[in-house]
């Protein structure tokens, strides 16, 4: 098959997309309720990392960065996921603390993205969930210098057998360069596939304590 056959292949990929609408009078006025809603949906309906978010960040030049992170916490105050402190992502964000959260509901046809600001978690918030992770993923924080060049995953794979036999006994400590943010979200858009590709979007930006809510043409 040459190249341009796998091309009309792929442009003729589509699906009618038919499980459901959303109305605006079913909103909550509050799109945190709307979010863990879904994502509570989600997990019930077994889809695989039903908590994996894309998370995009720029760097100082003005070119975007994306990849798949869990998320770990949210309330009121935001959505919290975990990080090397010298990765790309969170230098990236040092220069400019604006980050997109996009999760990937497929199978329920459905999709939300989240804009807003990061802070940095405290070391009380960090500690305690470090030390709720498994064992070795402790290890594994300290095994990588995330986003920096390696020569072969070996090294990687040896590190983390030294390490493991030193951290046999007792506990593993929070390695310094390891950390957490915060996403301070001020707008949430909610996408719901609807069919003949008249999809529902609604999208709430925060105004003062309460949220303005618009529907967005698909």
């Amino acid at each position: 098959m040459s190249d341009s056959d796998n091309l009309q292949q792929i442009a003729h990929l589509r699906r009618e997309y038919t499980r459901g609408g959303l109305r605006r009078k079913d909103l909550p006025e509050n799109p945190l309720e709307l979010f863990e809603k879904w994502l509570k949906q989600a997990c019930e309906a077994q889809l695989p990392d039903p908590t994996a978010m894309t998370v995009a960040t720029v760097d100082a030049q003005g070119q975007p960065y994306q990849r798949i992170v869990l998320l770990k916490h949210f309330d009121a105050q935001g959505m919290v996921f975990y990080t090397n402190l010298g990765s790309r992502k969170a230098q990236q964000l040092e220069q400019n603390p604006r980050i997109s959260l996009h999760f990937p509901w497929h199978f329920l046809e459905r999709q939300v993205m989240v804009l807003g600001e990061v802070e940095k978690l405290s070391p009380l918030e960090v500690l305690k969930y470090f030390h709720s992770r498994p064992h070795d993923s402790q290890i594994g924080a300290w095994v990588s210098k995330q986003s920096s060049k390696i020569s072969a995953r070996g090294v990687l794979e040896a590190k983390f057998l030294e390490l493991k036999q030193k951290f046999q006994q007792g506990e593993v400590p929070l390695p310094s360069f390891w950390g957490g943010y915060r996403v301070k979200f001020t707008t949430l858009e909610f996408w719901q596939g609807g069919e003949h590709r008249l999809h529902d979007r609604f999208l709430y930006q925060r105004e003062g304590d309460s949220w303005k809510i618009d529907r967005l043409a698909p």
